[in-house]
């Protein structure tokens, strides 16, 4: 089994991960996927045989519209997704307006994206540089433009794309990586 259907696996038989997918589905937005940290700790917590998932921060659920750069969109679905699965912590962000807060949280302007697969490939570590997608059909699409080895291997590596290595750093610090997963590997 390669790590692409080793990943869709490992996602149909977590229930929070499906029900999240489901959920988003529902919203019917046109370019979106479940990815990064949630991702991450989904395969790690597989790989460690952990039955009981290590705490998620955040569920991101990252979708493009360069339609509507409102935060108060992203507020409103993630308003209704809390709605209809109140026990995830959800976090919604219109990759489409990224540029217009990015240098307000890091220091650096960037410019804007043009699509949702861009702003995968510019996420900061290439193990989080992934996303999935629940298809009408009930088909997991995998995005992954790095692809997998990097998150089925647990290393942690800078994607350089967009994160400095200070920021990349504070990350490192501030996830506690090997107290959660002892047997990944984090490269500084």
């Amino acid at each position: 089994m390669n790590f692409h259907e080793r990943l869709v696996e490992i996602a149909r038989h977590s229930s929070w991960c499906m029900s999240a997918l489901l959920a988003v589905r529902d919203m019917r937005l046109e370019s979106w996927c479940i990815g990064a940290g949630a991702i991450r700790d989904l395969v790690w917590d597989s790989l460690h045989g952990y039955e009981i998932p290590t705490h998620i921060a955040d569920v991101d659920v990252a979708y493009f519209d360069a339609s509507d750069l409102s935060s108060t969109r992203d507020a409103e679905i993630q308003s209704r997704l809390a709605a209809q699965c109140p026990g995830i912590p959800w976090e919604v962000t219109n990759q489409a307006a990224v540029h217009l807060w990015f240098e307000n949280v890091f220091g650096h302007a960037v410019p804007p994206l043009t699509s949702l697969g861009e702003a995968i490939a510019s996420w900061p570590e290439y193990t989080t540089a992934v996303g999935l997608t629940l298809l009408d059909d009930g088909t997991i699409d995998v995005w992954a433009p790095y692809g997998l080895d990097d998150l089925f291997s647990m290393v942690v590596r800078r994607n350089p794309t967009r994160v400095s290595i200070d920021t990349y750093r504070r990350r490192v610090e501030q996830k506690r990586y090997l107290e959660r997963w002892p047997r990944a590997t984090v490269i500084v």
